[in-house]
């Protein structure tokens, strides 16, 4: 388990924290293209996809370091709902809208890799969790030869309750050690049936990166750095497996009240 800390970033607005969002992305993306020559990042939905869109979109200042080259990224989903790709309740949707439809024709297409629309209506979303996780062995290599898939980049959120992915406190779940994705079929937030990164696979990312902002945010923000019985949270336990490959870019009344030290620039 990491024993560094992870970085806790505040700033006085979305916009903000957009505009040093986009250096520490483009940094990993382009250190990313350096090791291997493509980017392989995982989202999640809520709030973030509207975020990267601020982040991502804003004009270059030209030079190839600020410039986001989608060609060579590869973007998978932390999790995904089991609905179909057009539901309202679809990640996928989300970042389409919010992103994909808007990407400028010169910066390239990204590889997007959705959940197989074919089975989001099984009763069981096992089959459709065991699809997503074939999708990652072809893109990673064969799971005989990597034990985990080490994604260059995870883009998280942080529920109220502390959850990320659909990773939700005190959840069989967290302690899955071998499947790189997992089935979860009884959310407690609708819709009931999910797919998620498992907890190993997050942690194991080159970087990772929290987006939590708005004064709902708080007392959970408080609960993961600031107190003992937040330490078994989804959210903190990432923080603990992670440390100091942890980033969260937060505003400031999302913080409101917690002592853990912050930083107000990367």
């Amino acid at each position: 388990m990491a024993t560094a800390q992870p970085q806790l970033y505040s700033f006085p607005s979305t916009d903000a924290l957009a505009k040093q969002l986009r250096p520490y992305i483009l940094r990993a993306q382009n250190a990313a293209i350096a090791r291997h020559d493509t980017f392989r990042v995982a989202v999640s939905g809520g709030s973030l996809p509207t975020v990267l869109a601020r982040a991502l979109l804003e004009p270059s200042n030209g030079t190839t370091e600020d410039t986001p080259q989608f060609a060579k990224w590869d973007i998978f989903f932390a999790d995904e709902r089991a609905v179909p790709l057009d539901h309202e309740d679809s990640n996928y949707k989300l970042l389409k809208a919010e992103l994909l439809t808007k990407i400028p024709a010169e910066l390239g297409a990204p590889t997007v890799h959705p959940i197989d629309a074919d089975h989001v209506n099984d009763d069981d979303p096992q089959e459709l969790a065991d699809l997503y996780q074939e999708d990652l062995m072809r893109s990673f290599a064969a799971k005989d030869s990597v034990k985990l898939p080490i994604f260059d980049l995870i883009l998280l959120g942080c529920g109220p309750d502390g959850h990320t992915c659909s990773l939700f406190p005190g959840h069989d779940l967290l302690r899955e050690k071998d499947a790189w994705v997992a089935a979860e079929t009884n959310s407690p937030k609708p819709p009931p049936k999910r797919i998620t990164l498992t907890l190993p696979v997050v942690t194991s990312a080159h970087d990772i990166a929290f987006v939590a902002t708005g004064a709902g945010k708080k007392d959970i923000m408080k609960a993961i750095f600031d107190s003992e019985e937040g330490r078994s949270l989804p959210s903190a336990l990432v923080n603990q497996g992670g440390g100091d490959k942890v980033s969260w870019f937060t505003d400031h009344p999302a913080i409101d009240g917690v002592a853990f030290p912050r930083r107000g620039s990367l």
